[in-house]
């Protein structure tokens, strides 16, 4: 993996809750190439939903990124996963409830946790959220993609569950 600027790709794995609604709205983002739902940060093996979300297996509900650092770059990813959910409920996002439900971000390298560090900063001092950020910032280990039936699960049903939006909030790149 290269930090470089000038890298064609770049990946980004994070956890906000329902890992539907978190899909749904990171497609959408201008630089993002590809994004799978997976279960990541616990301590089970090839896990599987029926294990996750029981909460017993440690893993979160979680969304791979593939982007592309020329028209997105990871600090702005960051913000803009800021704006898709609520970062001050521990292990909760609506009406999901559970550790699979927490808010995380797993950094692949120093460079990412630094700017994960400096994003959370800027959110908790912008006022915008009239709570303490509460989001993991953890070591990425091993991600094990969900089941197809999870896969773009909103696009196959537009009407489906998801408790994520995008708040217009102060947030922004400082």
């Amino acid at each position: 993996m290269t930090t470089s600027a000038h890298a064609k790709q770049q990946t980004a794995y994070l956890a906000g809750g329902c890992f539907w609604g978190m899909e749904e709205l990171v497609r959408l983002i201008p630089g993002v190439l590809e994004t799978e739902v997976g279960y990541t940060g616990g301590d089970t093996p090839d896990a599987r939903y029926e294990q996750v979300k029981t909460g017993q297996t440690g893993h979160a509900e979680s969304l791979k990124i593939v982007f592309d650092p020329q028209q997105l770059s990871y600090r702005h990813l960051l913000f803009e996963f800021f704006r898709m959910h609520n970062p001050t409920t521990r292990n909760r996002q609506g009406n999901d409830v559970g550790t699979q439900y927490r808010s995380a971000i797993f950094y692949l390298f120093e460079e990412q946790k630094k700017i994960a560090e400096d994003v959370i900063a800027a959110v908790d001092s912008s006022g915008d959220w009239h709570a303490k950020v509460v989001t993991e910032v953890v070591p990425y280990r091993e991600f094990y993609r969900a089941e197809e039936y999870h896969q773009k699960y909103l696009v196959r049903h537009p009407h489906g569950y998801t408790c994520h939006y995008v708040r217009e909030l102060g947030l922004g790149e400082k």
